[in-house]
Protein backbone atom coordinates (compact mmCIF):
# COMPACT_ATOMS: atom_id res chain seq x y z
CA UNK A 1 0.00 0.00 0.00
CA UNK A 2 1.43 3.30 -0.98
CA UNK A 3 2.18 5.85 2.15
CA UNK A 4 -0.79 8.76 1.76
CA UNK A 5 0.33 12.00 0.37
CA UNK A 6 -1.19 15.63 0.97
CA UNK A 7 -0.13 17.82 -1.77
CA UNK A 8 1.09 21.30 -1.23
CA UNK A 9 1.67 24.25 -3.14
CA UNK A 10 2.94 28.29 -3.45
CA UNK A 11 0.39 30.95 -3.81
CA UNK A 12 0.49 30.96 -7.73
CA UNK A 13 0.88 27.11 -7.93
CA UNK A 14 4.03 27.72 -9.64
CA UNK A 15 5.74 25.61 -7.09
CA UNK A 16 4.02 22.15 -6.26
CA UNK A 17 4.92 19.10 -4.17
CA UNK A 18 3.58 16.65 -2.03
CA UNK A 19 4.60 15.30 1.67
CA UNK A 20 4.67 11.68 1.66
CA UNK A 21 3.74 9.75 4.76
CA UNK A 22 2.47 12.92 6.44
CA UNK A 23 0.24 12.48 9.47
CA UNK A 24 -0.61 13.31 12.74
CA UNK A 25 1.90 10.96 13.88
CA UNK A 26 4.57 10.93 11.27
CA UNK A 27 5.22 14.59 12.30
CA UNK A 28 4.12 17.73 14.40
CA UNK A 29 1.90 20.31 14.09
CA UNK A 30 3.12 23.43 16.11
CA UNK A 31 2.13 27.24 15.83
CA UNK A 32 5.23 29.68 16.60
CA UNK A 33 4.01 33.51 17.70
CA UNK A 34 8.19 34.36 17.86
CA UNK A 35 9.10 37.35 16.07
CA UNK A 36 11.52 36.01 14.18
CA UNK A 37 8.35 33.88 12.16
CA UNK A 38 6.74 37.28 11.67
CA UNK A 39 9.43 39.34 10.45
CA UNK A 40 9.90 36.55 7.99
CA UNK A 41 6.20 36.91 6.56
CA UNK A 42 7.29 41.14 6.47
CA UNK A 43 10.57 40.50 4.25
CA UNK A 44 8.67 38.40 1.90
CA UNK A 45 5.80 40.96 1.48
CA UNK A 46 2.99 38.07 2.51
CA UNK A 47 0.06 39.07 5.06
CA UNK A 48 1.48 39.46 8.60
CA UNK A 49 0.31 37.27 10.88
CA UNK A 50 -0.19 38.83 13.98
CA UNK A 51 -1.93 38.38 16.48
CA UNK A 52 -2.26 35.01 15.21
CA UNK A 53 1.21 32.97 14.55
CA UNK A 54 2.52 31.07 11.96
CA UNK A 55 1.41 27.83 11.46
CA UNK A 56 3.51 24.88 10.96
CA UNK A 57 4.16 21.23 10.28
CA UNK A 58 7.37 19.85 11.44
CA UNK A 59 8.25 16.59 9.12
CA UNK A 60 11.24 15.48 7.73
CA UNK A 61 12.93 16.39 4.58
CA UNK A 62 12.67 13.12 3.32
CA UNK A 63 8.94 13.71 3.32
CA UNK A 64 9.16 16.06 0.99
CA UNK A 65 8.37 15.65 -2.67
CA UNK A 66 8.14 18.73 -5.59
CA UNK A 67 6.48 18.15 -8.19
CA UNK A 68 7.11 21.16 -10.19
CA UNK A 69 8.95 24.65 -9.81
CA UNK A 70 11.97 23.27 -7.78
CA UNK A 71 13.61 25.93 -9.72
CA UNK A 72 11.77 28.29 -7.84
CA UNK A 73 12.97 28.00 -4.88
CA UNK A 74 14.87 30.85 -2.83
CA UNK A 75 16.32 30.70 0.71
CA UNK A 76 16.78 33.34 2.81
CA UNK A 77 17.77 33.91 6.78
CA UNK A 78 17.45 36.51 9.12
CA UNK A 79 21.19 36.41 10.22
CA UNK A 80 24.60 34.22 9.34
CA UNK A 81 23.46 31.81 11.76
CA UNK A 82 19.44 31.62 11.59
CA UNK A 83 17.09 29.06 9.78
CA UNK A 84 16.63 28.60 6.78
CA UNK A 85 13.27 30.17 5.08
CA UNK A 86 12.43 28.63 1.75
CA UNK A 87 10.14 30.30 -0.07
CA UNK A 88 8.67 30.54 -4.25
CA UNK A 89 10.94 33.50 -6.04
CA UNK A 90 7.27 33.35 -8.35
CA UNK A 91 5.18 35.03 -5.60
CA UNK A 92 7.22 35.08 -2.41
CA UNK A 93 5.37 32.48 -0.60
CA UNK A 94 7.16 31.45 2.55
CA UNK A 95 6.60 27.18 2.56
CA UNK A 96 9.42 25.47 4.53
CA UNK A 97 12.03 26.25 6.99
CA UNK A 98 15.03 24.17 7.38
CA UNK A 99 17.99 24.30 9.21
CA UNK A 100 21.35 25.12 8.01
CA UNK A 101 22.82 21.50 7.49
CA UNK A 102 21.05 18.62 6.15
CA UNK A 103 22.39 16.38 9.34
CA UNK A 104 20.34 17.82 11.42
CA UNK A 105 17.32 16.60 9.47
CA UNK A 106 13.73 18.45 9.73
CA UNK A 107 11.79 20.42 6.96
CA UNK A 108 8.58 22.53 8.93
CA UNK A 109 5.91 23.13 6.27
CA UNK A 110 3.43 26.06 6.39
CA UNK A 111 0.20 24.40 6.72
CA UNK A 112 -1.93 27.41 4.63
CA UNK A 113 0.61 25.53 1.84
CA UNK A 114 -1.25 22.29 2.12
CA UNK A 115 -4.61 21.52 0.55
CA UNK A 116 -5.90 19.93 3.77
CA UNK A 117 -4.08 20.77 6.69
CA UNK A 118 -6.62 19.10 8.96
CA UNK A 119 -5.50 15.98 7.76
CA UNK A 120 -2.66 16.49 10.34
CA UNK A 121 -4.73 16.55 13.21
CA UNK A 122 -4.48 20.19 15.95
CA UNK A 123 -2.35 21.93 16.91
CA UNK A 124 -0.33 20.26 19.71
CA UNK A 125 2.34 22.92 20.65
CA UNK A 126 2.36 26.41 20.25
CA UNK A 127 5.71 28.50 21.13
CA UNK A 128 6.75 32.09 22.44
CA UNK A 129 3.11 32.51 23.34
CA UNK A 130 2.48 35.81 25.47
CA UNK A 131 0.70 34.49 29.09
CA UNK A 132 -1.86 36.10 31.10
CA UNK A 133 0.99 37.40 33.23
CA UNK A 134 2.85 39.28 29.97
CA UNK A 135 5.82 37.14 29.93
CA UNK A 136 6.85 35.11 26.91
CA UNK A 137 6.62 30.83 27.17
CA UNK A 138 6.16 27.78 25.12
CA UNK A 139 2.94 24.83 25.60
CA UNK A 140 3.87 21.68 25.00
CA UNK A 141 7.62 22.19 24.17
CA UNK A 142 8.73 19.19 25.56
CA UNK A 143 6.18 17.00 23.37
CA UNK A 144 7.54 18.80 20.19
CA UNK A 145 11.15 18.14 20.58
CA UNK A 146 11.07 14.39 21.76
CA UNK A 147 8.78 13.79 18.70
CA UNK A 148 11.74 15.62 16.77
CA UNK A 149 14.11 14.31 18.27
CA UNK A 150 12.85 10.53 17.80
CA UNK A 151 11.93 10.81 13.71
CA UNK A 152 15.72 13.51 13.41
CA UNK A 153 17.77 10.03 15.40
CA UNK A 154 15.92 7.34 13.15
CA UNK A 155 17.22 9.52 10.15
CA UNK A 156 20.38 9.47 11.24
CA UNK A 157 20.91 6.07 11.86
CA UNK A 158 18.97 5.05 8.77
CA UNK A 159 21.26 7.38 6.64
CA UNK A 160 17.45 9.41 5.77
CA UNK A 161 18.74 12.24 6.32
CA UNK A 162 20.61 12.46 3.06
CA UNK A 163 17.37 12.32 1.38
CA UNK A 164 16.41 16.37 1.03
CA UNK A 165 14.82 18.23 -1.91
CA UNK A 166 17.14 21.28 0.40
CA UNK A 167 20.69 20.19 0.12
CA UNK A 168 23.33 18.94 -2.45
CA UNK A 169 23.67 15.28 -1.67
CA UNK A 170 27.70 15.95 -2.40
CA UNK A 171 28.42 18.91 -1.38
CA UNK A 172 26.01 19.34 1.66
CA UNK A 173 25.43 22.89 0.34
CA UNK A 174 21.45 24.56 -0.02
CA UNK A 175 20.02 23.89 -3.47
CA UNK A 176 20.35 27.63 -3.78
CA UNK A 177 22.37 30.63 -2.67
CA UNK A 178 20.88 31.43 1.04
CA UNK A 179 20.50 35.26 0.78
CA UNK A 180 21.36 36.98 4.38
CA UNK A 181 19.13 39.73 5.26
CA UNK A 182 21.62 42.75 6.06
CA UNK A 183 20.67 44.38 9.55
CA UNK A 184 18.69 47.53 8.23
CA UNK A 185 16.73 44.84 6.46
CA UNK A 186 15.88 42.84 9.60
CA UNK A 187 15.33 45.82 11.31
CA UNK A 188 12.97 47.01 9.18
CA UNK A 189 10.82 43.97 9.24
CA UNK A 190 10.92 43.44 13.18
CA UNK A 191 9.72 46.89 13.59
CA UNK A 192 6.53 46.46 11.93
Amino acid sequence: MAAPELTFACTCGTVRGALVGASATEGTRAECFCADCRASEIYARQPDPAPNGVQLFQAMPDQVRFDAGHEQLAVFSLSEKGLLRWQAKCCGAIMFFTMRSPKIPFASIRTDRLTDPDALGPVIARAFVRKPNGKIGHDRLGTFIYRFASRAVSRRISGKWKNTPFFDAETLKPVADIYVLSKDERKAATAA
